[in-house]
């Protein structure tokens, strides 16, 4: 999904987070000095190698790593001067579920109204939220893009939907993926830690943790609806199978009942 004129921006970002010791896959220049060239008239990248394996089941001193290691990301980017809008956030949800409440229906009688709900919580909230800390996240930071050795993180990859949007945002995405057991209890000891991986290095604000429920919910919905774009548009030939988006209608169910962060762990 990665559009062309947005390359540059993702380099630049690997090689700010590089030059600051964080681990990612840093960019190696070609001997004219630039790390994107084109082969056979496509963009192409060499970046450095990362040692470690992805978590299949995040245990909570893992949680804790990713905790603190996002935090670290995240005052690393505090001086990347780069910008990139959220292409996936909040003002293109409702356009992402236009038209697609019948298949919300199929899926689960009852589902479209809750998605519904759901879309004007988390969109009304959204002014509310230039008084967050802003800065640039990854907003995709799922186990499979972390990169561990034993229960330490390593590194990070895939910064293709970073972009400059809420710092509690990232935080909210990561609790979705990495605190829920088979994609529908919330596992409050690996959210917890987390929490307090990531508040080692940068404590919450008051107002981030007030926001950190809606957060979660607009998180959870963003990929709720990703996924039942791709479930009605892939080609049933397709080589990728998409990923069943009633895993994150689970999850926005914990949500709506969420009052505050200590449901989180905080």
């Amino acid at each position: 999904r990665a559009d062309p004129k947005d390359l540059p921006y993702f380099v630049a970002l690997k090689q700010h987070l590089a030059d600051r010791d964080f681990p990612c896959p840093a960019p190696v220049p070609a001997r004219s000095g630039e790390a994107l060239q084109t082969l056979e008239g496509r963009p192409a990248l060499v970046v450095t190698f990362l040692d470690g394996l992805s978590p299949r089941r995040p245990n909570a001193a893992q949680c804790r790593s990713m905790g603190a290691a996002l935090a670290r990301m995240h005052a690393a980017l505090s001086d990347f001067d780069q910008v990139r809008d959220n292409a996936l956030g909040p003002a293109s949800w409702p356009l992402l579920w236009e038209g697609r409440a019948a298949t919300a229906e199929e899926l689960q009688p009852g589902l479209a109204a809750l998605i519904e709900d759901d879309l004007a919580a988390t969109v009304s909230a959204r002014p509310q939220s230039p008084h967050l800390p802003r800065g640039t996240i990854h907003a995709d930071l799922f186990p499979d893009n972390a990169f561990f050795l034993e229960e330490d993180f390593s590194g990070a990859i895939d910064f293709y939907f970073a972009c400059t949007d809420v710092l509690a945002y990232d935080i909210a995405v990561c609790l979705n993926s990495w605190a829920f057991e088979d994609g529908r209890e919330y596992n409050y000891s690996k959210g917890a830690a987390m929490l307090a991986g990531y508040e080692s290095v940068r404590p919450l604000e008051p107002a981030e943790r007030e926001a950190l429920p809606i957060l979660c919910r607009g998180a959870a919905l963003r990929f709720f609806l990703t996924r039942l774009v791709d479930w009605t548009e892939t080609p049933a030939d397709a080589l990728v199978r998409p990923k069943n988006p009633l895993e994150y209608a689970d999850r926005l169910a914990f949500h709506r009942q969420a009052s505050s962060a200590t449901d989180y762990g905080a």
